[in-house]
């Protein structure tokens, strides 16, 4: 596993996740992307199934799942296709969906997730966008490791952001019980944990054969807005960078998540977080490109994999 050699693509941040799996050959291979019902989780799916996968788009809402599904289908010919349902924030949701899937799984993309939301609580009382975005992936991901493994060479791939330069997971207070709520703080260090995930998963399933890298796919208008006032978009369009000066279409924001997921010029690449098809350089100040340092320490990451496993549930 290359975790620390240089990796090139010929792909950038105006690249659609079209462009990515083209000539890429998934017949055969088995895919589940969580949040596939729209945004960049459904262009993901899409890219996918045009290359032949066999795909699951994992939701909480059935209806939307199943409209993309037929979308999908009807704009690839790929009747492989399927949706099953799946609450991030569950655990026994989490459990059920990894204890019903069976064979072989090629590809987990844990895409699904809530940014910035007003302070939520899961009964569990775990902060809503760390339960989410971390906690339920972590065990959906730990769940079907068998299946993972099975695969002789699965990918998982990570959707963190940018944003994670915000937080770095904050294990003194993880859940906001000691100091105030910020949302975008708690989204950071959610997204922080996405790529710490990355780290030590890469890590610990090296002999199963199991790349996982991370991400940030860029600045997409999608559901994932859906807590932000129009003033806290205008700001985000503002803060787009210098490789990105206008927000993505999300077939482009679902690019990188394909790279990952599916080319060919990641054989052997774990442990990495990536950002317009690249890989990221350390993060500079005063810009929004770039890791955190914080993001990839070992250390972290082994503290944030025992947290995690510990976490009771139900």
């Amino acid at each position: 596993m290359t975790i620390g050699t240089p990796v090139s693509t010929p792909f950038n941040a105006a690249s659609t996740a079209l462009d990515v799996v083209a000539g890429v050959d998934l017949t055969g291979r088995r895919a589940i992307v969580t949040g596939g019902g729209s945004g960049i989780g459904m262009e993901t799916a899409r890219a996918l199934a045009s290359a032949g996968a066999h795909v699951t788009i994992a939701v909480r809402k059935a209806v939307q799942g199943e409209r993309a599904a037929a979308d999908i289908t009807g704009t690839t010919g790929n009747d492989r296709v399927t949706v099953a349902p799946l609450d991030l924030a569950d655990p026994a949701s989490v459990a059920a969906f990894a204890a019903n899937w069976d064979g072989p799984l090629h590809i987990l993309v844990n895409n699904a997730g809530v940014m910035a939301s007003p302070e939520l609580r899961t009964p569990q009382g775990w902060e809503m966008q760390f339960a989410t975005n971390h906690l339920g992936h972590f065990a959906l991901a730990t769940g079907l490791r068998p299946a993972l493994a099975a695969a002789r060479g699965a990918r998982i791939v990570s959707v963190s952001s940018a944003a994670h330069q915000r937080s770095p997971v904050v294990f003194e207070d993880i859940h906001f019980e000691r100091r105030a709520y910020e949302p975008w703080a708690a989204y950071g260090q959610s997204k922080t944990a996405n790529i710490l995930f990355a780290v030590e998963a890469s890590r610990r399933w090296a002999d199963d054969g199991i790349l996982v890298n991370a991400l940030h796919p860029g600045v997409i208008h999608t559901n994932l807005q859906r807590h932000l006032s129009g003033e806290e978009l205008t700001r985000l369009r503002a803060q787009s960078g210098p490789t990105a000066p206008s927000w993505k279409t999300p077939e482009q924001g679902a690019a990188t998540s394909v790279l990952l997921a599916a080319s060919p010029l990641l054989d052997g690449v774990g442990g990495r977080y990536f950002e317009d098809c690249q890989p990221a350089a350390p993060h500079q100040p005063g810009t929004r490109a770039g890791v955190a340092d914080y993001a990839l320490d070992p250390e972290s990451a082994h503290r944030l994999w025992n947290l995690s496993t510990n976490t009771p549930t139900p």
